[in-house]
C-alpha cells in the first residue's frame, strides 16, 4: 500500500469516527435530559455526566468504540435518594459508586464477565432492545397545564409519526446510494432542515429542557462527614456500582462478539470509576455503558478512542456554543434514530432457536429480557447466572451412573462415571446397597470425577455405611488429595500410582 493510499485510509478512519462522534451527541442529548429528569435532577447534571463519562472512559477504558454517558437502568436508582436525601447526597453516592468500581478493577474481578452464559447475554440485548424502545413512546405525551399528562393525538401525532418513519427511511436507504457520512447523522440533519424550512409544529429537544450552561464547576458535595452518611449512601454505591458494571462488561462483550476483537474489561472498569469520582466533582449524575448509543457508533464503523472523545467535545460544545440551534432539532428525529438501533440490538435470530435448542436456555434467555423489561438489569442478569447454574447443576447430577459386574475373585465392582458433587451425591448414594453387596465390594472412580467436599463426605459417609454392615469395601482410582480428607476410608484405598488420577478435588482444606 502507498503512502497517500494510507494517507487517505487514515484519513477516512477519522472522518467516520469524528461523524460519528457528532451523530452519537445529538443522539445522547434527549436520553442525558430524560434520564436526568427521571433522577429528578436538572438536565445539564445529566448533560455533564455524558460530557465527562464519554471522555474519560473513550480516552483511557478498555473498549475503544463504546460510548457512556448517563443511563436510564442509573437513574432509575437515584430516583429514591435524590428524592429522600436531595442531590448533594447523589453526588456523594457517585464518589463512592466509583471508589468501589475502582476497587473491583484493582481485584481484577472484570474477568468474570466472561463467564456470564450465553443465554444470558441474548437475554440483556434483547431486554435492553425492548426497553430502548418502549422508552421512546414517553415522547409521544403531552404535558397538561395541570400536571397531568395525555397522549398526543390528531395533526401533531401524524406530523411525528411521519417524521419518524422519514427518519427511519433515510437511514435504511441511504448506504444504498453512498456512505460517505453516516446515514444517522444524515437522517438527523435533513429531517431538521425540513422541518425548520417547512415551519412544521412539532415537538423538538428544546421542549425537555434548555441544555445552555457554561462549563462544569469543581464542587465538593455538601454532605457531613460521618457514619450516618456512609449509612445511607453505601447501599446506593453499591447498587449502582453493580448496574454500572453489569451494564458496561456485557455491552463490552456484546462488542467484542460483533467486531471479533478483545476489549480490557479491568481497564474498563478502572476507567468509568474513575470517570464517575469526576464527574461527581463536577456536576454530574455519573453514568455507564450506552448499548444503544454504542450500537449507533459501532455501526457507523467507528472503533477507535477518537469517536467517543469526539462524542464528548461535541456534547460540550453544544452546552456552550450551540444549544439554540441543538433545541431545534425535532424529538422525531432522534426517535426514528433509537427505534432504529432498538431493531439492529435486538438478536432476531434468537426467534428462530424455539425447538433447536435445550429448553431451559430458552427460558433463561426469556426470564433475562422479560426481568430485564420489569425490574432492572443487575437483578435480571444475577437472576439469569443463578438460574443457568441450577439448570448445569441439575442436568449434570443426573449424568452420574455405574456399571455393576461382578469380578474374577466374586468381588461386586461398581464402575462409576460422571462427577460427583453436591447435586449429584443424592443419586450417588441411591446406586449402593450395603446390607445386600457381597462381602468384598469394590467402588471405581477411574471414569468419574469427585468434584466438591460434599462428595467427599458422601464417599465418608458410604464407607461408614459399608463398615456398619460388616462389609470390605475398596475403593480405587482416587485421587491423592481426596485419600487425604477421607477420615472413614483410609484403610478401603487401593493405590494405584500409574493409574490413579491426578486432578484436585475442589475444597476449603486444599486452599
Amino acid at each position: 500500500m502507498s503512502t497517500l493510499d494510507i494517507s487517505r485510509a487514515r484519513f477516512d478512519e477519522i472522518k467516520i469516527n469524528l461523524l460519528s462522534g457528532l451523530t452519537v451527541a445529538l443522539a445522547m442529548v434527549p436520553e442525558a435530559i430524560a434520564f436526568a429528569l427521571i433522577a429528578h435532577v436538572s438536565p445539564l447534571t445529566g448533560l455533564y455526566a455524558a460530557v465527562i463519562v464519554s471522555f474519560i472512559t473513550s480516552a483511557f477504558g478498555g473498549r475503544p468504540g463504546m460510548i457512556s454517558g448517563a443511563t436510564g437502568s442509573l437513574a432509575v436508582v437515584m430516583v429514591a435518594l435524590v428524592v429522600q436525601h436531595g442531590v448533594e447526597y447523589l453526588f456523594a453516592t457517585i464518589v463512592l459508586m466509583g471508589v468501589l468500581q475502582i476497587l473491583f478493577a484493582v481485584a481484577k474481578l472484570g474477568k468474570f464477565i466472561r463467564m456470564v452464559p450465553h443465554p444470558v447475554m441474548l437475554g440483556f440485548v434483547n431486554g435492553l432492545a425492548i426497553v430502548i424502545f418502549l422508552a421512546q413512546f414517553g415522547h409521544f405525551k403531552t404535558l397538561n397545564p395541570d400536571g397531568t399528562t395525555t397522549w398526543m393525538s390528531g395533526q401533531p401525532l401524524y406530523v411525528m409519526m411521519a417524521l419518524i418513519a422519514l427518519t427511519v427511511a433515510i437511514i435504511y436507504l441511504l448506504p444504498k446510494l453512498t456512505k460517505a457520512i453516516p446515514s444517522t447523522l444524515a437522517a438527523i440533519a435533513s429531517v431538521s432542515i425540513g422541518v425548520i424550512y417547512f415551519g412544521l409544529d412539532t415537538k423538538t429537544v428544546g421542549d425537555l429542557g434548555s441544555i445552555g450552561g457554561g462549563l462544569p464547576a469543581f464542587h465538593i458535595p455538601t454532605v457531613p462527614l460521618n457514619l450516618e452518611t456512609l449509612y445511607i449512601i453505601f447501599p446506593y454505591a453499591l447498587i449502582l456500582a453493580a448496574v454500572g458494571l453489569i451494564e458496561t462488561l456485557l455491552t463490552l462483550n456484546l462488542i467484542d462478539e460483533m467486531t471479533e476483537t478483545r476489549g480490557r474489561p479491568n481497564r474498563e472498569s478502572m476507567a468509568q470509576g474513575a470517570a464517575n469520582i469526576v464527574t461527581a466533582f463536577f456536576g454530574g449524575m455519573g453514568g455507564c455503558a450506552m448499548i444503544g448509543q454504542s450500537m449507533i457508533n459501532i455501526n457507523n464503523g467507528a472503533l477507535k478512542r477518537l469517536s467517543g472523545i469526539a462524542t464528548s467535545v461535541f456534547l460540550l460544545s453544544f452546552i456552550l456554543f450551540a444549544s439554540k440551534w441543538i433545541e431545534m432539532i425535532p424529538l422525531a428525529a432522534l426517535i426514528g434514530v433509537m427505534f432504529v438501533v432498538a431493531e439492529k440490538t435486538f438478536e432476531w435470530g434468537t426467534l428462530h432457536l424455539f425447538g433447536k435448542v435445550p429448553k431451559q436456555d430458552v427460558f433463561v434467555g426469556l426470564l433475562v429480557g422479560a426481568v430485564t423489561i420489569v425490574a432492572d438489569l443487575a437483578i435480571a442478569v444475577i437472576s439469569g447466572v443463578i438460574v443457568s447454574a441450577l439448570v448445569f447443576a441439575w442436568e449434570h447430577a443426573k449424568q452420574i451412573s455405574v456399571h455393576a459386574y461382578t469380578d474374577e475373585k466374586g468381588w461386586k465392582v461398581y464402575a462409576l462415571n460422571g462427577s460427583l458433587f453436591f447435586a449429584s451425591i443424592s443419586h450417588f448414594q441411591s446406586l449402593f446397597n450395603p446390607m445386600q453387596d457381597t462381602e468384598h465390594v469394590v467402588i471405581d472412580f477411574k471414569n468419574a470425577r469427585v468434584v466438591d467436599h460434599s462428595a467427599l463426605v458422601a464417599i465418608d459417609s458410604l464407607a461408614s455405611k459399608y463398615r456398619a454392615a460388616g462389609k470390605h469395601l475398596h475403593l480405587k482410582h482416587l485421587s491423592k488429595d481426596c485419600q487425604e480428607l477421607l477420615e472413614n476410608a483410609k484403610d478401603m484405598i487401593e493405590v494405584n500410582l500409574q493409574e490413579d488420577p491426578k486432578y484436585r478435588v475442589s475444597d476449603d482444606k486444599l486452599s
